[in-house]
């Protein structure tokens, strides 16, 4: 049972979120595994676009969908009942929404109450979101792997402690020069954190310009192979109108490799194969 994290060190939109969504539905298809993918934004639906729409529409879909009445609270329900110590492990299921069933479930992040104002939702998320850690050690217990898509708006504290807990760290850049220096800075200053058990990954990426891979490699002085995850058309537009998963159902097959859509798909498995991998060599020189 391990934890994953998905995170970036700045407010630059990276792509963070959707690399999240994309290694946690690409894992689900290729490997036996029960994941659980947390978000932990503040009224953010980016997530919740990938997988469903609200409760209100219909949509005709050939992927099985909790119907929990609870799931609409998630985090927030779940929050309550950590500070209470009413909560079990195998509780937190109830709570989230399942997108392939026995492999994925998503659970949303706080959505906010619409009798409060802005500030009030603010703080009323900055206290329920110092649950998310115990949260996250209650979920490894139960699910086989455990994704979170860290926001930045979480307090540096509880940052520090689910990255602290992380068994991977998915460090989510762009191929902006700021992006790219920040990771070399960090590289010399913070060694603990972007150490062993962290993997850079470039999202949104576009081989069409000369920051290029082989290129990003050699400014950074990245000796192992980088990790992508390209920007995809048809991933983007599945992103807004909750078809994520019969999207890479239906390119899961794909052989042409001269098709954008091939290079997208092989380097999000590669990006799961290398995460699985960093996983089990780390826990072997723990043994």
């Amino acid at each position: 049972m391990s934890i994953v994290t998905f995170w970036n060190d700045s407010r630059e939109q990276t792509g963070k979120t959707l690399t999240s969504v994309a290694v946690a539905t690409k894992m689900a298809i290729e490997r036996n595994f029960k994941i659980l993918l947390i978000s932990t934004a503040y009224k953010d639906p980016t997530m919740k676009n990938c997988f469903w729409i609200s409760a209100n529409k219909k949509k005709n879909t050939l992927v099985p969908m909790n119907n929990n009445i609870a799931v609409e609270n998630g985090f927030e329900g779940l929050s309550k009942l950590i500070k209470s110590n009413k909560i079990q492990p195998s509780i937190i299921t109830d709570y989230t929404k399942v997108i392939f069933k026995g492999r994925l479930e998503v659970l949303s992040g706080y959505v906010g109450q619409i009798d409060k104002n802005n500030d009030e939702n603010l703080q009323d998320y900055r206290e329920l979101s110092e649950c998310y850690v115990e949260l996250i050690k209650l979920a490894n217990q139960y699910y086989d792997m455990v994704l979170v898509d860290i926001d930045n708006k979480l307090g540096e504290q509880v940052k520090k402690e689910i990255l602290d807990i992380s068994n991977v760290n998915v460090l989510v850049l762009s191929q902006r020069i700021v992006s790219l220096d920040n990771y070399n800075e960090m590289k010399n200053s913070n060694k603990e954190l972007v150490g062993p058990k962290c993997i850079p990954v470039i999202a949104k990426y576009n081989k069409k310009t000369k920051y290029n891979k082989k290129n990003i490699m050699k400014y950074l002085e990245e000796k192992k192979d980088l990790n992508l995850v390209p920007f995809n058309t048809l991933f983007f537009e599945a992103a807004e109108e909750a078809n994520v998963t019969e999207l890479f159902l239906k390119l899961r097959d794909i052989k042409d490799t001269t098709d954008t859509n091939y290079f997208f798909m092989s380097e999000v498995l590669k990006l799961v194969n290398t995460i699985i991998k960093r996983i089990q060599d780390l826990q072997m020189r723990m043994r």
